[in-house]
């Protein structure tokens, strides 16, 4: 046996177990995988998904799906064979952890800060399916008061925001726009409501870098005539469903089915005044509303690049920048699935 045949002979074992430990070993990676979808007007066990109280609420069938995804999580081991599997299945997607989760978080954070996210993003869509119906819900509330700034002491956490000289208060912006429009060094009246009673107060906005301030955070508080609550249970969080959550409450608070009968799904963040928003994985749940029959899926405007190479087979992505647009399309559809709607081919 010559010298070479035997040093290759040496070498295979070398090579395998170096093969072995590359492909056991944890890489900074995490892959997105099709999960699962829930039809929000249906059941878990005996009871329903969305229930009412205070209000009537129609059962009419149809079955709007909200899609989810299987994400490796902040301390799970991604090893270079599960990378190659993901990068070899379409329906599949790797990104660096770095852009996914931040450098110390672990599964216990990032499961509390997605409940957290589910809960507020459920209270959105209650509030944004209220408005669609024309329910008047949500108010502009103090969130936080910077120390060093005009209003402290003057605007406390909690006030809620009714007027600015005397212009109704409806949207933060009305807040901002107000504050910009003052005349410098002026003092700007604002009537809030504090601990039930309303009061009057004076801020007098500070320049800084170039725009003038007062040194408030606002948030939105709801106040909804009668009660609308969601349980899809606790394996899935995060604000993703909130476009869905917000039609399914739309089409239980209304006779009749949105859908026509049919099986819908999407997905997209929501906000109270029902601007959708964009959400990770939407290749993914793209794919999975496909294995669940659906024949329409609502595509958050912002998503809209991220669809633009797919192939989504029979079933017609919708292009949705609000819930509204989302209600009208899906009834257009419903009528006839042949249908003009609102493409991402439209925005690009």
């Amino acid at each position: 046996m010559s010298q070479r045949t035997m040093a290759a002979l040496l070498a295979i074992p070398l090579l395998i177990g170096l093969f072995v430990v590359v492909g056991t070993q944890p890489l900074p990676y995490v892959t997105y995988r099709p999960g699962p979808s829930l039809d929000i007007l249906g059941s878990r066990g005996d009871k329903e998904i969305i229930e009412v109280s205070g209000e009537k609420a129609y059962r009419d069938g149809g079955e709007l799906r909200l899609t989810t995804i299987y994400v490796d999580q902040p301390q799970e081991d991604v090893t270079l064979d599960e990378l190659m599997r993901a990068w070899l299945d379409p329906s599949e997607a790797v990104y660096p952890y770095d852009s996914v989760y931040a450098p110390n978080e672990t599964d216990e954070s990032n499961d509390a800060e997605s409940t957290v996210q589910m809960v507020s993003s459920q209270d959105a869509a209650i509030a944004s399916a209220l408005s669609e119906l024309g329910y008047d819900v949500t108010e502009i509330e103090v969130a936080s008061v910077d120390r060093a700034m005009p209003a402290d002491g003057v605007l406390l956490v909690g006030d809620v925001l009714l007027s600015i000289e005397g212009t109704e208060i409806t949207s933060s912006q009305d807040v901002v726009d107000a504050v910009d429009g003052a005349p410098a060094g002026e003092p700007i009246a604002f009537t809030v409501r504090r601990k039930g009673r309303e009061t009057s107060v004076t801020v007098t906005p500070e320049v800084v870098d170039g725009d003038k301030r007062i040194g408030i955070e606002l948030g939105p508080r709801f106040s909804f005539p009668f009660e609308v609550s969601v349980d899809i249970g606790d394996n899935i969080g995060g604000p993703s469903a909130g476009l869905m959550l917000s039609l399914a409450i739309y089409d239980t608070l209304t006779p009749g089915s949105l859908t026509g009968g049919e099986v819908v799904a999407g997905s997209g963040t929501i906000d109270a005044e029902g601007r959708t928003g964009a959400i990770g994985g939407v290749q993914q749940k793209i794919a999975g509303a496909q294995d669940a029959g659906a024949e329409l899926f609502m595509v958050a405007a912002d998503n809209c690049p991220d669809t633009l190479e797919l192939d989504s087979g029979d079933m017609r992505l919708v292009r949705a920048e609000t819930m509204h647009d989302a209600v009208e399309a899906i009834t257009a559809w419903a009528e006839d699935h042949d249908a003009d709607l609102p493409t991402c081919e439209d925005k690009s």
